[in-house]
């Protein structure tokens, strides 16, 4: 496996939106999802070797110095040796990002797309989760009390080489080593780079110190459970690309530096070739990968995701050969899979349940969702049921909090708001909302409760869902508007706070680290993911004692507590797990569904059917 799929877990557990109705065009980039509660079953292991001590060596099997034909390498049994080399996988995005860069994109394509290009220290196994595995990395040492990791890099890992696309400077044959490493986290922790979700993770890592140049020590200046992920998940940043400048380091250049920012330059397996905006991006087999001289190096030779805005579109594009792997929707799923190309096996259907939630969340900062009987009454008008079953065709799963509900974390013993018209007319009563002049809608203190849904507008399962909010919401006396908005402006809406309400998404991660997403002071941090200003004091010491438990059963008990103040206080409708629909083209060989989902890695085609890339 290449380290997109590891970084894209690392970037997503710092909890990198996701738009939720926007979240098929953000699939066709992913390409490892966790999904079942194995996983979970099989990360307790590791949970508590953690807590007794026993992962203080490197992570299992690792020699110190193994030879290039033996040496442990992250999921190097799933890759064929006799695939053949060539052909290409087109995907499709729904819109472009923003821009490339992980750190201040602000959203989950562009850190996908950057996740192709780069390897961190290590990954998990794809079949054994609990387990870490050598990436960059050729071994590690961590400490008793957790806080001190020691990392040995491989020597020989090259970047890519590039021309500079400001300065015109040529760079070859640079080597990756510590002091990339060190970059990276200095990056993140500088107060002028706009990654605050980021920083929030990396707040108690508190430094990097260079051994020399294939060893440096990570320091935590205190116990916390997810260093062990975030440390081996590191990936090393070019500072040769983003720092070719005399003087100290500039966050806000880094930040603004547009044409940079448009350009990866990476050490994985992949090299980005072009960016054609609203149209395609383009990426080609690193042939200077250091993943080939261990088995692992990428067959296909290019990856390519076209933008597709129409869910419609994209299915044509696939009947028609001209995408080879899609996120189908549910009714696509249900109601045009039964087709030739599907009955004979052009087209292949995958399907697992992804480690994700959604939810709709609403702005505290406005006044009209500050009182919890209110947010409880509006989830009480949200017939979760019939959209779960009308929209989704049975293919997603009600979630009660932010815990995947085949995690352990999750507390069975919380059951769903119910949908009750009548009683959530009751809390909206006791909260003060009457209808005093008769014109249908509630009023309080001469404000009437009207307010605005922020709505993706390429979206079709939204267009269908929103309207039966809307309906139930009014037969309660509550004015709900629905504005279309692309996503790009959806992000900036969240980022400044300027909306009411929302509808999106959060991945849920093997080991949950609530931090970013609620506590207090992530509320009023720039592009933080707090983004609805959800403040409980009492919630913010259950996530720092959370982070600081090694021990499971505590880890447990202590989810279960912060998932049963959020149930009460309703800061989000908690909506569905759903499941991942994936249609694949029939001539790609070791398609896998594993405890990690789908990875495209392994992926290769025969000679006789690999198809060239048109307009390449």
């Amino acid at each position: 496996m290449n380290s997109g799929g590891y970084i894209k877990f690392i970037l997503t557990l710092i909890a990198v939106l996701i738009a939720w109705f926007g979240y098929l065009a953000i699939q066709s980039v992913d390409r490892l999802r966790t999904s079942n509660l194995k996983v979970a079953e099989k990360l307790d292991a590791l949970n508590e070797k953690i807590a007794s001590g026993a992962m203080t060596a490197a992570a299992p099997r690792v020699s110190a110095s193994p030879a290039a034909g033996n040496a442990e390498v992250a999921n190097r049994e799933f890759f064929d040796p006799a695939a053949v080399r060539g052909g290409r996988l087109i995907q499709t995005l729904q819109a472009d990002p923003p821009n490339l860069n992980p750190y201040i994109s602000g959203e989950n394509t562009a850190m996908s797309l950057y996740g192709l290009c780069t390897s961190t220290l290590a990954e998990r196994n794809w079949a054994a989760p609990e387990e870490f595995q050598p990436m960059l990395a050729e071994s590690w040492t961590i400490s008793p009390d957790h806080k001190t990791y020691r990392i040995k890099l491989r020597k020989g890992v090259m970047w890519q080489d590039f021309t500079d696309p400001v300065t015109g400077r040529e760079f070859r044959n640079v080597e990756v080593k510590a002091a990339d490493f060190k970059f990276a986290v200095d990056v993140v922790k500088n107060p002028d780079v706009n990654c605050e979700p980021l920083r929030g993770y990396y707040q108690d890592l508190e430094s990097v110190e260079i051994v020399n140049d294939y060893e440096f020590v990570v320091k935590w200046s205190k116990a916390y459970y997810g260093s062990l992920a975030i440390t081996l998940g590191l990936y090393p940043l070019p500072r040769h690309y983003y720092h070719d400048y005399p003087g100290p380091f500039d966050g806000k250049k880094f930040n603004d530096d547009h044409v940079r920012n448009s350009f990866i330059v990476g050490c994985g397996p992949y090299r980005f070739i072009r960016w054609d905006r609203d149209r395609r991006f383009v990426f080609r087999r690193n042939e200077n990968y250091w993943g080939i001289r261990y088995g692992t190096g990428p067959a296909l030779e290019y990856l390519v995701y076209d933008v597709i805005k129409h869910p419609n579109t994209r299915f044509q594009a696939l009947t028609a050969g001209d995408v080879d792997l899609l996120n189908l929707t549910p009714d696509q799923w249900v109601t045009r899979t039964d087709i030739p190309e599907f009955r004979d096996g052009r087209l292949k259907k995958y399907k697992y349940l992804e480690q994700m939630y959604s939810y709709i969340g609403y702005n505290e900062r406005n006044p009209l969702f500050q009182d919890r009987r209110v947010r409880q009454a509006l989830t009480m008008l949200t017939d979760r049921e019939k959209i779960r079953k009308d929209i989704y065709r049975d293919l997603a799963e009600i979630v009660t909090g932010p815990f995947h509900p085949k995690s352990r974390y999750a507390d069975p013993s919380i059951r769903p708001w119910p949908y009750d018209p009548a009683a959530a007319k009751k809390l909206l009563a006791e909260a003060g909302w009457k209808d005093a002049d008769g014109d249908g809608i509630l009023e309080k203190d001469g404000r009437k409760f009207s307010f605005t849904m922020l709505q993706i507008a390429t979206s079709s399962t939204q267009v269908r869902m929103m309207p039966l909010l809307k309906e139930s919401f009014a037969a309660a006396g509550i004015d709900m508007k629905i504005q279309n908005v692309e996503w790009s402006v959806y992000l900036q809406r969240l980022n400044e706070r300027t909306y009411d309400a929302c509808c999106l998404a959060w991945t849920s991660p093997f080991d949950p680290d609530p931090y970013q997403v609620w506590h207090s002071s992530q509320a009023d941090a720039p592009t933080g993911s707090n983004h609805i200003s959800y403040k409980n004091p009492e919630l913010d010491k259950l996530i720092v004692e959370l982070r600081g438990t090694f021990d499971m059963k505590q880890r447990v008990e202590l989810a279960h507590r912060i998932a049963a103040i959020l149930h009460e206080d309703q800061p989000y409708t908690f909506l569905f797990a759903q499941y991942a629909l994936v249609a694949v083209s029939g001539r790609y060989r070791d398609v896998r569904v594993m405890p990690m989902g789908i990875s495209t890695e392994t992926f290769w085609t025969p000679k006789a059917e690999q198809k060239q890339v048109p307009g390449l």
